[in-house]
């Protein structure tokens, strides 16, 4: 795997409104943002991050990433990140996460990677058991413009996205702890014991 060709997309920019509102990438976890636990363990496998930030933006950019809004307006969800990001990317996949797994897997996209290319895929998404994970994803960045004019359209759903390309899921039944998110106070007191 090249990792010269792949670049991080941190999705921190939506409402957390389970959250009370508190933008969850700076919800704090062992002392930290939990942003800072995503990067840490996302940093080694790409060759660059962007942060999808709609808000505290300033606060974003004291992590040293380029910071990129939504180009599609009233905070339409996980795929305008994931357009916002395939734009400003220079390389040929995109690997996105959210900024609330603070658990990532440390080889989420080395096994994303192997998949989409033994299928010769455009997008390979993470799952455990019967539940698909579509926010972790390897996709090609040459889908911008089908996944604008897909939200453009009204479309939201990033798996009915997902769907419509060349997809394959890949298994992390073994790490079913990295796609652990904090969505819920209870949840954060929930992964204070697990991280």
């Amino acid at each position: 795997m090249n990792k010269d060709n792949i670049t991080g997309l941190i999705l921190a920019g939506g409402k957390a409104r389970r959250m009370g509102g508190i933008d969850k990438g700076l919800v704090p976890l062992k002392g930290e943002p939990m942003i800072k636990h995503v990067i840490k363990r996302l940093n080694p496998q790409v060759s660059e991050i962007l942060i999808n930030a709609n808000r505290e933006i300033e606060t974003y950019q004291g992590f040293g990433f380029t910071i990129i809004a939504d180009e599609i307006s009233d905070f339409a969800g996980p795929l305008a990140g994931l357009h916002a990001g395939m734009k400003a990317a220079k390389t040929e996949f995109l690997l996105s996460v959210p900024c609330d797994s603070p658990l990532i897997s440390e080889d989420l996209c080395a096994r994303l990677m192997a998949a989409l290319e033994a299928q010769k895929s455009d997008i390979a998404v993470a799952k455990t058991g019967d539940q698909h994970h579509p926010v972790f994803c390897l996709c090609r960045t040459n889908l911008a413009q089908n996944l604008e004019n897909f939200l453009n359209a009204g479309g939201r759903k990033v798996e009915d996205w997902q769907k419509k390309h060349a997809y394959v899921e890949v298994s992390f039944d073994d790490n079913p702890l990295a796609f652990s998110n904090v969505n819920t106070p209870e949840e954060l007191n929930m992964l204070e014991g697990e991280s």
